[in-house]
């Protein structure tokens, strides 16, 4: 909330703001492009590789006086054994970006400095530009985290209340997405009412660094096809916007569909991706929605399809719904999940293919990761890929492969 809040005020300013979001979250970035009217991008510290993290940096600066972006976690929370941990520390160190904390003074008031203190002198700290509290209950409470703040070399530069207009609507999987969220532009502004009300703007805008030129992000997971047919709506919206700019300057068109609007794969394309999103709050209707279903099964007859996640769960056999009814789905993958038997999947991984998928050959390594509650309750065995967590250490094998379909839990990032 702080970050679009900030997002917003500075770009009612007039300020050429950008976002970017670090880490693997789909929905945040959605409500960075609201707030500032531009693309945002993941900048993720496992999966990118350090010339395509700084790339993409660049690419975000290219026409921005301003870059705002939202860390995930904490400030150092990520791989415990790994060469590249995805923390946002380690994405600020590398890129050169300094950090605004925003620490929750829920139940602490001095104390909270200590917390800023502990962030900014822990060994290999990036540069702390300074504070802002969130949650801060009344006047009195906000005069003693000054009063702790008085005492450190980390600067306060917000004391944000509570308050009913710092809160958006959310799910098992995180924030309603932002195209679903109603009156999302009159929310946004709210938010950065209030965080312009009690953030000092300036000190933070002046405290930002350069980013550092560097040469463009080269795309690492190739498209699909030449003209790929992309499901894309409400039950199908994660895709991350760097891949589908790497797959666009590849030469590659992308052609929207919507399975939820009983729409088919288009004609004319030789690919089909069906990425992650909400397919278990709308099993219904797609298990209606025959003319996707049955042109799905005709498309795959003669051009590849792969499911990410919410993807592969629809070219499975059955869905079963929070309510414990299943629903038949294109039935192209030997697999059927539950979102009624929840179960939280979540965590970096690196796929090896044991057969070509569109994206990549048999036998490359793909990085990327996992994020999903629904369980699978009947399947073939899963041979698609080799997977291991972010840290190198083997985990069962993951996917289906039938014909041209592939599917998996995975989704792809470099």
């Amino acid at each position: 909330m702080v970050t679009v809040g900030l997002q917003r005020a500075f770009a009612r300013r007039g300020v050429a703001v950008a976002g970017v979001k670090c880490g693997p979250d789909y929905i945040d970035p959605a409500f960075h492009a609201a707030a500032t009217a531009r693309a945002s991008v993941n900048l993720d510290g496992f999966a990118l590789s350090p010339p395509m993290l700084a790339g993409l940096a660049a690419e975000t600066a290219a026409g921005a006086a301003l870059i705002i972006g939202e860390g995930a976690m904490g400030l150092y929370d990520g791989l415990a054994v790994a060469a590249r941990s995805g923390s946002t520390a380690s994405v600020a160190r590398a890129l050169g970006w300094p950090i605004l904390l925003v620490l929750d003074a829920s139940g602490a008031g001095q104390t909270l400095a200590a917390v800023a203190h502990g962030l900014a002198s822990l060994p290999g700290a990036p540069r702390i530009l300074g504070a802002v509290a969130n949650r801060v209950a009344s006047p009195r409470h906000g005069q003693m985290i000054e009063a702790g703040f008085r005492t450190i070399g980390v600067p306060l530069l917000g004391l944000v209340p509570t308050d009913a207009r710092m809160a958006l609507p959310s799910r098992h999987l995180g924030l309603i997405q932002a195209g679903e969220t109603a009156d999302l532009d009159a929310r946004l502004d709210a938010i950065a009412d209030v965080v312009a009300a009690h953030c000092e703007l300036d000190a933070i805008r002046d405290a930002a660094a350069p980013t550092r030129p560097a040469a463009p992000a080269r795309p690492t997971v190739r498209p699909p096809g030449q003209r790929i047919a992309l499901a894309r709506d409400e039950a199908f919206a994660f895709l991350y916007p760097h891949l589908l700019a790497a797959w666009r300057n590849a030469g590659a068109e992308i052609v929207a569909f919507s399975p939820l609007a009983d729409e088919p794969p288009p004609a004319g394309c030789d690919a089909c991706w069906l990425p992650g999103g909400y397919p278990e709050l709308h099993a219904g209707r797609l298990a209606a929605a025959d003319r996707f279903l049955s042109g799905l099964r005709a498309f795959a007859e003669r051009g590849a399809v792969h499911g990410e996640c919410g993807g592969y769960m629809v070219l499975g056999r059955t869905l079963v719904d929070a309510e414990g009814t299943g629903h038949a789905m294109a039935g192209l993958l030997p697999v059927d999940t539950s979102f009624a038997q929840r179960k939280l999947h979540l965590g970096y991984r690196r796929a090896r293919w044991r057969r070509a998928v569109p994206f990549a050959d048999a036998g490359t390594e793909t990085w990327g990761h996992e994020y999903h509650h629904v369980s699978v309750v009947a399947a073939d065995d899963a041979d698609l890929a080799d997977m291991a967590d972010g840290e190198g250490n083997p985990l069962p094998g993951a996917g289906h492969a039938v014909g041209r379909v592939t599917g998996t839990f995975f989704h792809a990032i470099a």
